[in-house]
């Protein structure tokens, strides 16, 4: 009977025994796999049996599924395959000749937060210029990889460009701001943007935003393109890839 090996760091976390049954992978606690990290979708993936075929499949994660390196949608799974699904690596032994390392066994914990992380913008190219390095096409779906982004296009900021990575991001002078405005009479917390489950809203602080010139009554949803003002700064709203 051929297993899945949850590990992180050389350590094995949990064993999986893979019967004909399918088992599902992701951060929730109704998986079969728990993984305790915030780069991990809850429900992120699944590992089935067809026709005595092992395949792997993502199930519209975040962060995406990974098989040595190249994104994947669906694809075959093989002994000493290496499953890559936010920090943490699935090995696929399917003959039980697998070293397990040393504290092997150890469950991991169930989560304990509600929100799914996007991964750092460079840690991911880097995985996808390796699978570009071997020749092998990289099977990408159109939007999962595209990051929430505010350009500045003009103004006084510290950085010409900010991800929204965060749950909460603080746009202002005080040193908890993410985007720090300059300048004397810029306020402490001027606007907020936060993520919320069906996108990402501005909210006002000591100032009133604007976006695409008129200014917001209330927490607004901000799309691709628009055009945000906060005081004198003029930002850029985009999902970059």
């Amino acid at each position: 009977m051929a297993r899945l090996l949850l590990t992180f760091e050389d350590q094995v976390l949990r064993e999986l025994p893979m019967s004909s049954r399918e088992a599902s992978i992701g951060r929730s606690p109704d998986n079969d796999l728990v993984i305790d990290n915030l780069a991990v979708s809850n429900h992120h993936a699944r590992v089935s049996y067809e026709g005595g075929q092992l395949f792997v499949e993502d199930l519209k994660s975040l962060n995406g599924t990974f098989l040595n390196d190249m994104r994947i949608e669906r694809a075959a799974l093989h002994g000493g395959n290496r499953i890559q699904i936010g920090k943490h690596t699935i090995l696929v032994d399917t003959s039980h000749d697998l070293e397990i390392p040393l504290g092997g066994g150890r469950k991991a914990a169930a989560p304990n937060m509600d929100e799914t992380v996007v991964l750092d913008t460079k840690e991911r190219r880097e995985m996808f210029h390796q699978a570009a390095a071997i020749g092998e096409r990289v099977q990408v779906a159109p939007g999962r990889m595209r990051v929430p982004t505010l350009e500045v296009v003009k103004g006084r900021t510290d950085q010409t460009e900010y991800l929204l990575n965060n749950k909460l991001t603080v746009v202002g002078k005080s040193e908890m701001a993410t985007i720090r405005l300059r300048g004397w009479f810029a306020p402490g917390v001027a606007a907020q943007i936060s993520r919320r489950d069906d996108g990402y809203y501005i909210g006002s602080g000591a100032r009133i935003p604007n976006v695409n010139g008129a200014p917001i009554s209330g927490p607004t949803k901000l799309k691709d393109g628009d055009s945000v003002q906060i005081g004198r700064v003029h930002f850029r709203f985009t999902y970059r890839d």
